[in-house]
């Protein structure tokens, strides 16, 4: 509810009041800084009058433009999870192949923080959080658990406190790009499929 009030509060904000206020907050930064702002603010008042897709709120936590949502968790390792996990990711050797029975993960980071005491953990994905995190219990419930019991505090992944835990560790985005808002991972497969068929037929038309 916070993340999608905020939004809406920044979207309520005209273009000319929020230019005003960043040549504000610029004033004490450096003057390469300041004229680097000036030069750019024609460009930067165009897209944000009209963006390819606006940030919109993914569900409970998160943002989304398009189809498209993100999600980032900073959250404590347990004791040896560090060690567990860096031991696990080795092993995948970065093969996340069962990641695709969810079929709408476009892409997952996991970043070892602060002398390997945290855990970030950031990712993309279709459509809205509570489907999202309810088609990783359902698919591949076991890879989740072996993978995220280094957080300290972690439930399980049938526990119904799941949700809570990730959540409190969620961390929106303030700012976030996406290069093809409106294609789903479905999408992009469809399109390589297409192309794979068209270079095809004009290889042997060639």
């Amino acid at each position: 509810m916070a993340t999608q009030t905020l939004i809406k509060s920044k979207q309520n904000q005209t273009v000319e009041d929020k230019i005003q206020q960043l040549r504000q907050l610029y004033a004490d930064a450096p003057e390469f800084a300041k004229t680097a702002l000036e030069n750019t603010l024609k460009d930067l008042a165009s897209t944000a009058a009209q963006p390819r897709s606006r940030m919109e709120s993914a569900g409970r936590t998160g943002v989304r433009q398009g189809t498209v949502s993100e999600l980032t968790v900073i959250a404590p390792f347990a004791p040896g999870g560090a060690a567990r996990l860096r031991a696990l990711l080795q092993l995948r050797n970065g093969n996340f192949d069962d990641t695709d029975r969810v079929g709408t993960v476009h892409d997952m980071r996991f970043v070892f923080l602060d002398n390997d005491t945290k855990l970030l953990f950031a990712t993309a994905y279709d459509g809205d959080w509570d489907i999202y995190i309810e088609d990783f219990v359902a698919k591949i419930p076991n890879e989740m658990d072996v993978l995220f019991s280094c957080f300290e505090g972690w439930p399980g992944i049938h526990n119904a406190k799941v949700k809570d835990f990730i959540a409190n560790h969620q961390i929106p985005a303030e700012g976030w790009y996406v290069a093809h808002p409106d294609l789903t991972v479905r999408d992009v497969h469809r399109v390589k499929r297409v192309g794979k068929a068209a270079e095809e037929f004009l290889d042997k038309i060639g």
